[in-house]
């Protein structure tokens, strides 16, 4: 994508116009041609069930983005929810891949099918998942269900951090009809997860590239989205369907 300072009509920074596609991230501005692809491509029972695991994706990405924000360090102009999918996108496709065939048989699916889905492929393969990735601490990954607690510990000295997980309360739900159904039951869970581990690096220790050695770390996202795009829960790209 080309970088540019403004863009036309009312220095619009996000959206599409005659063609080209903005987006907007750290305040840098991009932007890149729309594809235009014939919708017959987008019908097939092969794009149906990338286009699945795209919507399911952004449902797991946006349950765990509190954490994430707090647990990924973002390469270049990207956000953490960015390098999360470009470490974890092959593996994740992996585990949803079943689960993407039931959706377009005509099942409907929830986000606890995401999660268990996901803790299954964890459990058998518990170095492909990483749920931390934070420049000067070492990686940590899943190994079964989403932690309550995710503990850092410093790659040089005796730094550690501990983050409290606080994403339950909301039920989302991919209905066979392809609309989604979001349910809150808990209302005040939306509080920012604290901190108490004190959150400083008394080692100094830098961490240009937190790939952590996993068998994962191709950042290609194993093709979930027919349009190119990443599922980003942070609303700075789009699924081209």
């Amino acid at each position: 994508m080309a970088q540019i300072k403004q863009v036309g009509p009312g220095r619009k920074t996000n959206g599409t116009i005659d063609g080209i596609t903005y987006v907007t991230r750290n305040g840098v501005t991009y932007a890149r041609s729309t594809p235009t692809m014939p919708a017959s491509v987008y019908k097939t029972p092969e794009a149906k069930k990338r286009q699945a695991i795209f919507k399911m994706v952004q449902m797991h990405m946006k349950l765990h983005l509190r954490t994430i924000k707090q647990t990924f360090t973002p390469s270049g102009n990207g956000t953490p929810s960015n390098r999360y999918y470009s470490l974890n996108g092959k593996a994740l496709t992996q585990a949803l891949a079943a689960l993407a065939e039931r959706y377009v048989a005509g099942e409907d699916v929830t986000i606890d099918d995401v999660e268990q889905a996901i803790c299954d492929y964890a459990t058998e393969h518990p170095k492909s998942i990483l749920i931390a990735a934070k420049s000067g601490y070492n990686n940590v990954f899943l190994t079964g269900p989403w932690p309550d607690t995710i503990t850092l510990n410093a790659l040089i000295g005796d730094s550690t951090v501990i983050i409290i997980v606080a994403e339950n309360g909301t039920t989302t739900t991919i209905n066979a009809d392809g609309t989604t159904t979001v349910t809150n039951t808990n209302p005040t869970s939306g509080t920012n997860p604290s901190n108490t581990g004190g959150g400083s690096n008394s080692g100094g220790g830098s961490n240009t590239d937190s790939t952590g050695g996993g068998s994962n770390t191709d950042s290609t996202g194993g093709g979930s989205n027919t349009g190119g795009g990443e599922p980003d829960p942070e609303g700075e790209s789009n699924p081209d369907e």
